[in-house]
């Protein structure tokens, strides 16, 4: 047996057996860096920090918040991203 295995045999457990689903549980932080977006950019829920240029090329600058030249954004706007941005790659 690992210490990884003896690590969870050994974590609390409730009264009824069942283990604590609370701390399972990651709670969203990260908002989404896009002003019109209301939803998170955690990296459990698929969020990605792209770089500032990368995002000018489909939102003005009014339209998201960087922080030191990174914006965090949501899959939802990945996406919208990414479909925008296909054509011009850059190796191509």
């Amino acid at each position: 047996m690992g210490f990884k295995a003896r690590a969870r045999k050994s974590k609390a457990k409730d009264e009824n057996g069942k283990k604590d689903e609370k701390s399972n549980k990651p709670e969203n932080e990260v908002p989404c860096g896009i002003k019109s977006c209301d939803n998170f950019a955690d990296k459990h829920l698929g969020g990605r920090s792209i770089g500032r240029n990368k995002v000018l090329e489909v939102w003005n600058k009014s339209d998201f918040d960087e922080i030191k030249g990174r914006v965090r954004m949501c899959k939802k706007c990945y996406r919208i991203l990414k479909k925008e941005t296909k054509d011009s790659k850059e190796w191509v």
